[in-house]
């Protein structure tokens, strides 16, 4: 299977039930070892600004900002105790994977202090936790019709609120959330 990096998994219905019901995964990582991505659609409950204030890292200033209106998500099940924050290319973090030219991870603590002085990216997805397949479990995942796969869109990943990103990642697939069956092989 050709890399998958970049692209946004969309659960099927097959999914229901599971810890990736409606899920919207980003990819960003994709190779012969595996694959690694962040649900861009599940928020835990606070928002980046309260993150950062328990982390010491908020101004004042922040309560006027972006931040303060960004949910935190639930970026997969594995270590949801690791930040992650995923955003438009802003060079010069500790540990950051650009992943296109326009898109970047970053891991380190500095872009969260950005943050907190309104110095952070412009766009951005702060998440606790990830996804992760070992070697070729996604594409047998892939392969069972569990995900659909398109290529990921800045506007999906950043536009959109994330409540409404599983319903404009099945638009762009060309179906309705309604239109989708929990059944295969039926009319």
């Amino acid at each position: 299977m050709e890399s998958l990096q970049n692209h946004f998994l969309v659960a099927m219905p097959s999914m229901d039930g599971t810890f990736f019901e409606r899920s919207v995964i980003y990819l960003c990582e994709h190779d012969d070892k595996g694959a690694m991505g962040i649900v861009i659609n599940r928020p835990i409950g606070i928002e980046v600004s309260e993150l950062l204030e328990q982390m010491d890292l908020a101004t004042q200033t922040i309560l006027h900002s972006s931040v303060n209106n960004s949910p935190v998500l639930v970026g997969g099940p594995v270590s949801p105790d690791r930040g992650f924050v995923l955003h438009s290319t802003q060079p010069g973090w500790t540990n950051s994977l650009a992943i296109t030219p326009d898109i970047m991870i970053t891991t380190s603590r500095d872009v969260l202090t950005a943050m907190g002085k309104q110095k952070g990216p412009d766009n951005f997805i702060v998440a606790l936790g990830y996804a992760g397949w070992g070697k070729d479990q996604l594409e047998e995942e892939v392969a069972a019709n569990s995900w659909l796969t398109i290529p990921a869109t800045s506007k999906v990943l950043f536009d959109v609120e994330p409540a409404q990103r599983w319903q404009e990642a099945s638009k762009i697939l060309g179906f309705e959330s309604w239109q989708v069956s929990s059944q295969v092989g039926h009319s």
